[in-house]
């Protein structure tokens, strides 16, 4: 009792009390913020067991991160750079590129105005080592073609069901449409991975679970990764909140907090 836990669940932690299993729940480190706290464990353990479970990231790799400046990309960053001379390219808006450079991102790319495809292989001719794929669709076959032999591909998924401020019917049929599909033998031929990644489905793998978060604290400890926080909203601004995902306005994780910080409470009275 009393003290400041991390905690891990599939959803509902948007009020003010929740229960979850205390298997659920992890210890914070000392000198970590509560905004810190919500900001790690999703995006990190995620960027963690996609890159070094599955990915296997080795020194003198290189990794493609679409999304780069979201939530689970600027976690996979930070993981990246806690290995030797990794090469990372970025997909994100024009916007975005000077602090994704700033981070550690060798090659930000526009993927409004460029193909990404066609950035990297001029860079980069054979491809790249791993690919993390949050989009699903057709950008899921390009993740694949991108990859060197040897390589591999980790979805975690299908941002591409999502146009504007809503699921969009046609994007979902088009997306589904698209979705990449791989038999077993020509799997074999190509000398490539493909894997699947849902921490939503791990909820019984909580000793796993338990030796990524160590991990993390330790690297967190140590100084080498740091949640990045784009902005903290009150409830009661939660639709502000969401519009700042939507519009891809964030770099960094969008946090809501029951109430507004006291110092904006402050200059509100004032």
């Amino acid at each position: 009792v009393g003290d400041k836990v991390m905690v891990l669940a599939r959803s509902g932690l948007w009020q003010e009390v929740v229960n979850v299993p205390a298997s659920h729940t992890f210890p914070m480190p000392e000198g970590m913020s509560f905004e810190e706290a919500a900001a790690l464990l999703v995006n990190y353990i995620t960027a963690y067991m996609i890159l070094f479970d599955f990915g296997n990231l080795r020194p003198n790799q290189s990794v493609l991160i679409h999304m780069a400046a979201g939530g689970v990309g600027t976690a996979a960053i930070q993981l990246c750079k806690t290995v030797e001379n990794v090469t990372i390219f970025g997909t994100a808006s024009a916007s975005k590129h000077d602090s994704l450079k700033e981070s550690g991102v060798a090659h930000p790319i526009d993927y409004r105005t460029m193909d990404y495809a066609e950035e990297i292989r001029k860079i980069s001719p054979k491809g790249v080592d791993i690919v993390l794929d949050p989009l699903g669709g057709s950008d899921t076959s390009k993740a694949f073609n991108l990859l060197k032999p040897m390589g591999k591909l980790i979805t975690y998924g299908v941002a591409n069901l999502l146009t504007g401020q809503k699921r969009n019917l046609m994007a979902m049929a088009k997306t589904w449409w698209n979705q990449f599909s791989i038999t077993a033998l020509q799997l074999l031929n190509q000398n490539k991975a493909v894997c699947g990644y849902h921490l939503g489905y791990m909820d019984e793998e909580v000793e796993l679970l338990g030796s990524v978060v160590a991990k993390l604290v330790n690297l967190y400890s140590q100084g080498k990764i740091k949640p990045k926080i784009d902005s903290v909203w009150p409830f009661d601004q939660v639709a502000e909140a969401m519009r700042q995902m939507h519009e891809k306005k964030n770099v960094g994780k969008v946090i809501l907090v029951p109430e507004a910080p006291k110092e904006e409470s402050k200059k509100a009275e004032n």
